[in-house]
């Protein structure tokens, strides 16, 4: 019987005539009698639904790629089939990605990468010494001497030892260890990683970490999917969203009910809001860390994006041995660097670091096993990371031209947050706070009451409401302030500095445009 269904199916049956002389099949006739007696089976259920799935998965949301950049992208595609709009073009403000504004990779990097890649070019007249100097060093540190090899878990040790280098250059001589150095895939998989070990118990005992409020939604999205205690503490607006200890004390007093407060997470500079702290801060928060028993993540990825002529980049890792041993020898604290950001902007490489100090030497061996799960970092993201960390240095060929692409991004951002900050405070209903550092603006904004009552019909929060109204009638993709949280009954959005200085300024009016006819027609 199964060989005449395996028969029908292929088509392969032995003819026979029947009583009127037609053919006829026996094997199809017998076939087909199995089929009738055979019960026909259902669709199966789906194993893979909503209720089904990870609930943790379910509860993470990323604002920067949210609802708001969907719809820009159904925009887009109508633009593209000929529908009119008031707009030509969606200029994606939502995210900071520095060379999707139009801006232009770094020389030097661009070079040793190609380089690297693709190690024929090392005979090319074309390329400058100090360029080809390093890609060799790069590549001898690497299986088979090629970028397409694994590395070790951890990184390519010559990149870990050029990073700790680099560290001790910037911290004005403190010592970074090359073993305590961790190559990531971006600053966003350290952070994850190191919260994945962080992260335990249950009930009254799960871990508790602390976040700024605004935050950068990674922090809510993997606390979420690791089923950890979001604990807030909120940044001072009123104070150019300054970080004030009074309040990390109530953040966790009051967390102290519901969880165990393991971790504090520092943004710095920061972002949404841009602010760059103090040294005075800085230690305020450490003697703070120390004091609770708390482990420090200091998400250091804007270091080199500092512009207000009164702020300075410090960082925990310096601020913490100038403090002394009771506390360098005692404060655990993970830092983060990234190659997306600062004047760089390679985001696709997706390279980045983190140094842990501190950690317990069994930790260490647990954050190895971890990390070996997934191989390696991308080699690629590590070379461009050492560039970074290893840039041309006076004396070498490279370094003139290297200097000055450097300070024409950082020069220009600098100009670019001026002039946000500046044009938006000379729109009634929008108030921003000067932009210290990163590359985003986190203006205030007014809405009416009749505004908040068309938000609640659309089943919208306010800001999402404005934000989607903004996108549909400008063609301008925003975050709404909502997606990195902020005080009850105020308002937001975030907008990257980084498009060229002409568009900056045609975006920032069209803002300034929509946001009075708002106004006016919710008045």
């Amino acid at each position: 019987m199964q060989r005449a269904a395996a028969l029908v199916r292929r088509g392969c049956y032995p003819r026979t005539l029947g009583p009127w002389g037609r053919g006829q099949s026996s094997a199809a006739a017998e076939a087909s009698a199995v089929l009738k007696v055979r019960p026909e089976r259902s669709r199966r259920d789906r194993i893979l639904t909503l209720e089904s799935m990870n609930p943790q998965v379910k509860a993470v949301e990323y604002a920067v790629r949210g609802p708001i950049v969907l719809k820009a992208g159904e925009i887009e595609l109508e633009l593209q089939r000929g529908i009119k709009k008031p707009f030509t073009e969606v200029i994606r403000a939502n995210i900071g990605d520095a060379q999707a504004m139009g801006q232009q990779p770094i020389t030097f990097l661009r070079q040793v990468m190609a380089l690297c890649t693709y190690p024929n070019l090392l005979d090319s007249p074309s390329f400058p010494e100090d360029a080809k100097k390093r890609a060799r060093r790069i590549l001898q540190a690497c299986g088979g001497n090629s970028l397409g090899s694994y590395s070790a878990s951890q990184g390519v040790n010559c990149i870990r030892e050029d990073v700790a280098a680099y560290i001790t250059r910037r911290d004005g001589g403190v010592p970074a260890d090359p073993d305590n150095i961790y190559l990531t895939t971006g600053a966003s998989d350290g952070i994850s990683t190191i919260l994945k070990i962080l992260v335990s118990g249950g009930g009254k005992s799960r871990t508790g970490v602390m976040i700024p409020i605004p935050q950068y939604p990674l922090y809510s999205a993997v606390i979420s999917e690791l089923d950890a205690i979001q604990v807030n503490y909120y940044l001072d607006e009123d104070n150019c969203w300054a970080l004030n200890v009074n309040e990390l004390r109530r953040a966790v007093r009051e967390a102290k009910e519901q969880c165990d407060p393991k971790v504090l997470c520092i943004i710095n500079p920061g972002n949404p809001t841009g602010q760059v702290q103090s040294r005075k801060c800085i230690e305020d928060v450490i003697h703070f860390a120390w004091e609770e028993k708390l482990f420090l993540l200091a998400d250091e990825v804007y270091q080199d994006n500092v512009y207000s002529p009164d702020c300075r980049f410090h960082s925990f890792k310096k601020v913490l041995y100038e403090m002394g041993p009771e506390y360098s020898s005692n404060v655990e604290l993970a830092s983060f660097h990234s190659t997306s950001k600062g004047y760089m902007g390679e985001c696709g490489y997706r390279g980045g670091y983190m140094e842990v100090i501190n950690l317990h030497p069994e930790i260490k061996g647990q954050l190895v096993k971890l990390l070996s799960v997934r191989l390696c970092p991308p080699v690629s993201g590590q070379a461009a990371m050492d560039i970074v960390v290893n840039p041309p240095v006076p004396g070498e060929e490279s370094f003139e031209q290297f200097s000055r692409e450097k300070e024409s991004v950082l020069g220009n951002l600098a100009k670019k947050a001026k002039l946000t900050e500046d044009l938006f405070n000379q729109v009634p209903g929008i108030h921003c706070n000067p932009l210290q550092g990163a590359m985003y603006a986190f203006p205030r904004i007014f809405i009416p009451a009749k505004a908040m009552e068309a938000a609640q019909t659309h089943q919208m929060a306010p800001d999402m409401f404005y934000c989607m109204k903004l996108l549909e009638e400008t063609g301008i993709c925003v975050v709404p302030g909502s997606g990195f949280g902020q005080r009850e009954g105020t308002y937001h959005f975030r907008m990257t500095i980084l498009p060229p200085v002409e568009k900056l300024k045609t975006v920032l009016q069209k803002v300034k445009d929509f946001h009075i006819k708002f106004l006016e027609k919710y008045a």
